[in-house]
């Protein structure tokens, strides 16, 4: 299997994974694990979106089983991007081709993680989670999930959520363009369930408040975990040449865009660590860039350092 040809998540020789720019990937892919809901716009009853203020207003940010829910819940409150904004994909011809075809990049790379945390439970004990593709909001196991929120893991269901419009807005909006930043919000979601899986999410809720809070505080630490694990997935794709010239880039960029201290800045003109929930862009860089260097997950304990 030579170039331009590569191979595809189970090891097999794709021409369909041609040498072009960007990460490479089967295009024709299909996941059993994602459920697609585009067109449904399921839902009902209060929503989780009415809690994305708290992030901003409230020293501790969301709380319960909602911390783990969504790597991205504040930029609604920050940007003013609406539902509608988010759910224009698929509305012509052209969008629909386009939409269809990130659903095969979001089944592929969800399964690829996967596959890379198969390997690394022992004795096969990984459970899968499935992703679930939306418009504008859909019923989940953590309540109504809307498309302004970003995407989002749901532990009660096991489930992660993403409306295909937020890949947009990360480009557009967030300054993160490409493919392996797209790929990183998958990375970063199922990082969460890892987490679930491992009771590392469930220790975090159980802790008093007083240790969830600010910049130091447990939230932000689960957050730049998971940031590690999916640089942990971020080394096994280097490691099977599915990465082109700029990809790792990409992913820097994705997590520099969405730290805590850069979405306050620009949606608040003030920066204030007391209310983050998922850490500086620096850190959220650094923790990456550890998983991606290592592949080991045993690097990622973010609860074992004093300094983040």
């Amino acid at each position: 299997c030579l170039p331009p040809l590569t191979r595809n998540f189970l090891g097999h020789c794709d021409p369909s994974l041609a040498n072009t720019a960007g990460m490479r990937w089967d295009r024709g892919h299909v996941s059993s694990d994602v459920i697609d809901r585009r067109g449904s716009r399921g839902g009902g009853g209060p929503g989780l979106l009415g809690l994305i203020p708290l992030l901003i207003k409230s020293p501790l940010g969301l709380t319960g089983t909602l911390l783990v829910v969504g790597g991205y819940m504040a930029y609604s409150a920050l940007f003013g991007s609406s539902e509608q904004q988010l759910a224009t994909e698929g509305q012509n011809s052209a969008g629909h081709k386009a939409s269809s075809e990130k659903v095969a990049f979001v089944s592929f790379v969800l399964d690829d993680v996967q596959k890379t945390w198969q390997q690394k439970f022992p004795g096969g004990s990984y459970q899968r989670a499935q992703l679930v593709v939306f418009t504008d909001r859909t019923q989940s196991g953590c309540g109504v999930g809307q498309a302004a929120m970003g995407p989002f893991y749901c532990p009660a269901d096991r489930k992660a959520y993403i409306d295909l419009g937020f890949y947009r807005e990360l480009e557009r909006r967030l300054g993160a363009p490409g493919d392996f930043a797209q790929a990183y919000v998958i990375a970063h979601e199922i990082g969460h369930h890892v987490q679930n899986l491992l009771g590392t999410s469930a220790r975090v809720h159980a802790a008093p408040r007083s240790k969830q809070v600010g910049a130091n505080g447990l939230s932000v630490r689960l957050e730049l975990q998971a940031d590690c694990y999916a640089g942990v997935w971020g080394h096994s794709t280097r490691q099977r040449q599915l990465l082109e010239e700029g990809d790792v880039e990409e992913a820097m960029q994705a997590a520099e865009a969405i730290g805590d201290d850069r979405l306050q800045k620009r949606g608040q003109g003030t920066v204030t660590p007391e209310t983050w929930s998922h850490g500086s862009s620096a850190q959220r860089m650094r923790w990456f860039k550890r998983g991606y260097q290592s592949g080991d997950p045993k690097d990622c304990d973010t609860f074992a350092v004093a300094r983040l």
